[in-house]
């Protein structure tokens, strides 16, 4: 096992890509006292922003907002980092890179975990939208949705770095793949049209990717033993796959497969485990998807789900007429307060201020961030807002604001 093997290939100054990996989409406020890095600049962005706090509150697999035992994606988004970070400082990566692209990974879920990603895409393709998918969300969300006040407090876009944001959109750890390497062309990132099409960027975009996967098998193994959703003869068959230890527990599992691929890596390699540890990683992922994530046990779950963002949808879409989007739903608020009031500043921050009602003229003019929404003249535009609006929130905002709809 050798360490620092890649050092010479990390993200750090010396790159020869270093000015290309670290530009912004727009020029971000300076201090003369700043004593952080690029990619440590944008991790602080990151945790200080709205959607990372909310992470707290979204599920991961298992919904039970109120068990705090249970794995939520904010929990899951500390487990990838750590797996992350570990590899990258024994590879001699840019572990602060490697940290930033981790903490934002998952920004871009939506409640109820994946099932509500694809409640949402079904309703966004309903009246003409895109298919949603979680990377390019969150690509999205960091790019145009999210906003951050600036030393003015001004509120802004996060505006980071290419190869945070490559390594958001481009993390997809579903394909069981082996031998990770960045690909060469630092592209368009808005040429990602699908889960996974391009390899990250960067090595450490490679061990994020890795580390997903490794993080998420044997946390999900945890949950699922502690919540009674396997039979003794599954978990003998688990234990059988997970030999020489046959520990069905987080920290035995991510420190061998850990273990394996700093043993395993190198630059020539590319990020790799095992031909047996990948053999084995597999056998539990697909265990995982036959026995947990199909399990007929979520189904009251999805349906619940899909009652709550379906209702959420169609009653917000209901309030559109051309010209008075905003002012219609600030007349609902009477009647649904939290989400009218929620969804009308929601709009008023990412509109053009001639869409908006007097009230918002302030808020308006300390928003500095870019208008996605427009004028809100185009239905479309108005249903991306509101798909936008539903993927930000929580499980238990979602919850909250539902029960409002059932008010008369």
């Amino acid at each position: 096992m050798k360490a620092l093997q890649f050092s010479k290939v990390a993200a750090l100054p010396q790159n020869a890509r270093w000015e290309e990996l670290t530009v912004r989409p727009a020029h971000l406020y300076s201090r003369t006292d700043e004593i952080r890095s690029p990619f440590a600049r944008d991790y602080t962005r990151i945790l200080h922003s709205t959607a990372f706090r909310r992470l707290k509150h979204k599920t991961q697999v298992f919904y039970n907002v109120d068990n705090d035992h249970v794995c939520t994606r904010l929990e899951h988004v500390a487990h990838v980092e750590s797996v992350a970070n570990t590899i990258a400082k024994f590879m001699g990566l840019n572990d602060e890179l490697t940290r930033a692209i981790s903490f934002g990974h998952d920004l871009g879920h939506a409640p109820f975990g994946h099932f509500g990603e694809s409640v949402l895409s079904d309703l966004s393709r309903s009246v003409g939208g895109q298919k949603f998918w979680h990377e390019r969300n969150g690509l999205r969300l960091v790019d145009e949705l999210e906003l951050l006040e600036d030393n003015n407090r001004n509120f802004c876009n996060l505006n980071l770095t290419y190869a945070v944001r490559d390594g958001i959109v481009s993390h997809c750890g579903e394909v069981d793949e082996n031998g990770l390497r960045p690909r060469e062309e630092l592209i368009d990132l808005a040429l990602f049209d699908r889960p996974g099409k391009y390899a990250p960027a960067t090595w450490e975009g490679c061990v994020v990717k890795i580390s997903d996967k490794i993080a998420y098998i044997g946390r999900d193994i945890e949950d699922a033993l502690a919540l009674g959703f396997l039979t003794r003869g599954q978990i003998e068959e688990l234990e059988d796959m997970t030999r020489p230890s046959g520990a069905l527990n987080t920290t035995v599992i991510i420190h061998d497969l850990i273990s394996d691929i700093c043993a395993n890596s190198s630059p020539e390699r590319g990020v790799c485990l095992s031909e047996e540890a990948l053999k084995k990683l597999n056998a539990v992922k697909a265990f995982n998807y036959k026995n947990i994530y199909s399990s007929p046990r979520f189904n009251a779950y999805q349906d619940y789900a899909r009652l709550v963002l379906g209702s959420l949808f169609n009653y917000l879409m209901a309030l559109y007429t051309p010209g008075y989007a905003v002012d219609n739903v600030v007349k609902a608020a009477k009647e649904r307060p939290l989400l009218c009031s929620s969804f009308a500043e929601w709009l008023a921050k990412r509109s053009h201020p001639s869409a908006l009602p007097a009230q918002f003229e302030e808020l308006a003019a300390r928003c500095k961030n870019a208008k996605i929404y427009g004028d809100l003249a185009d239905k479309s535009m108005y249903a991306s807002a509101v798909v936008d609006f539903l993927s930000c929130m929580t499980d238990k905002f979602a919850v909250k604001v539902h029960a409002e709809l059932l008010a008369y």
